[in-house]
């Protein structure tokens, strides 16, 4: 194991989980002054009481709890101005992240815009956020993407047809409260796109090449998270999948993302992230889901250039490789993450309704964009953007 001679490792000042964690928003909320909180959500929270539980916790401490739940799927730039404009009109002092990774990145944007100014798309990219943004919490419903522990959201511009990236150590949370009650309501499909999701953020955080002493987390300290959240993913998506009222399966769901999301949000991503996000532009399709769509494919073209780490992989999803050689392990690691999509009905891109006519369109476009973010040129495996076509039309 490579140690190096010195990493960053940055995490939320406090971190609240287990089963009730919710309850506690309102005592936090006053420890920070605040009177009214914002709320950014998703109105599909509403019907199943947890908007309403968790502003019963913010009343009972005396926070009159506002919310914007115009959230709906992936963030925009519309979306993130108009939450603005609710947090000033209502003179709050917080923004809370209510929901899936959409619900939290859109509270960062604002929490972010409410402080510095001017409009998200301002800060594009790294170091353009100068100055601390407004207290923010983070309350995740999904298991999940992790990004109530990362240092980064991504907003979507829909004049520019682009998902963009802000990222900042301003930008992290200040409390994430993580509480698996508030899953137990996920459908199956919500389920399995969000648990995907954070395993591909614990395959990817664990296998990419960024050079920790950039301000990243050290390969050392990374293994201790992202194998265990691979673990815990793989022995329990299932189970929560099949029934979505299992407290237990939802536990360590929930703990799995947490350590996935640490392991992300401090060595980064590669490969699958950076397909990912042209499919959510260009065709609305879900963080989580696109990257539970790439990441069979994309481990089936990396697992030859570092054999080692697939190997450690197979082995955390229960496989036995013992009695294997490191390439029939490191194989092996690609056919359990297969096996684990359609079990859990991961669909293709048609089963979506994306025709293949619009797809084979934009698809050298999507390749292009894919390697301009940047992730897929810290792949174990260097792509080409030929070859990153031909993972696309895989996908399909």
């Amino acid at each position: 194991m490579e140690f190096l001679r010195f990493y960053q490792f940055r995490t939320p000042r406090n971190i609240t989980f287990g089963l009730g964690a919710a309850e506690t928003v309102g005592e936090k909320a006053k420890e920070y002054g605040a009177n009214k909180a914002l709320m950014v959500t998703d109105r599909v929270f509403g019907p199943v009481g947890i908007i309403e539980k968790v502003s019963q916790a913010l009343s009972r401490k005396g926070v009159d709890p506002v919310v914007y739940d115009g959230v709906i799927t992936e963030p925009t730039t519309d979306q993130v101005e108009e939450g603005l404009e609710v947090y000033r009109k209502n003179g709050c002092g917080l923004v809370i992240g209510l929901g899936g990774g959409s619900c939290i990145d859109a509270a960062k944007a604002i929490s972010v815009v409410a402080t510095n100014g001017g409009r998200i798309q301002d800060y594009e990219g790294r170091g353009k956020v100068k100055k601390p943004r407004a207290p923010l919490f983070a309350v995740p419903t999904t298991a999940g993407t992790g990004s109530e522990v990362s240092l980064s959201c991504v907003i979507t511009d829909q004049q520019r047809k682009v998902k963009f990236i802000v990222y900042s150590p301003y930008i992290l949370a200040d409390e994430a409260i993580e509480d698996p009650l508030l899953t137990l309501s996920m459908p199956p499909s919500i389920t399995a796109s969000s648990g995907m999701d954070a395993l591909t953020h614990a395959i990817e955080g664990y296998i990419s090449l960024r050079e920790a002493n950039l301000g990243y987390g050290s390969p050392p300290l990374i293994h201790y998270l992202a194998i265990p959240a691979i673990e815990l993913i793989s022995q329990n998506l299932r189970q929560a999948w099949a029934n979505g009222k299992n407290v237990e399966a939802r536990s360590n769901m929930m703990l799995g993302q947490l350590l996935a999301g640490f392991t992300f949000a401090n060595a980064g991503t590669a490969l699958a992230h950076g397909m990912a996000r042209p499919l959510g532009a260009y065709f609305h399709v879900p963080h989580g889901l696109a990257n539970a769509i790439v990441l069979p494919h994309v481990m089936e073209f990396t697992w030859v250039a570092v054999p080692d780490k697939f190997a450690r992989i197979a082995s955390a999803m229960g496989e036995e490789v013992a009695s294997l050689s490191l390439i029939q392990a490191a194989a092996r690691a690609v056919e359990a993450v297969k096996k684990l999509c359609a079990d859990i009905q991961v669909p293709k891109l048609r089963d979506l309704g994306v025709r293949e006519e619009e797809f084979q369109r934009v698809v050298v476009q999507m390749a292009r964009d894919g390697i301009a973010s940047g992730t897929p040129q810290v792949n174990p495996r260097p792509v080409t953007e030929k070859e990153l076509v031909e993972l696309f039309n895989r996908s399909f």
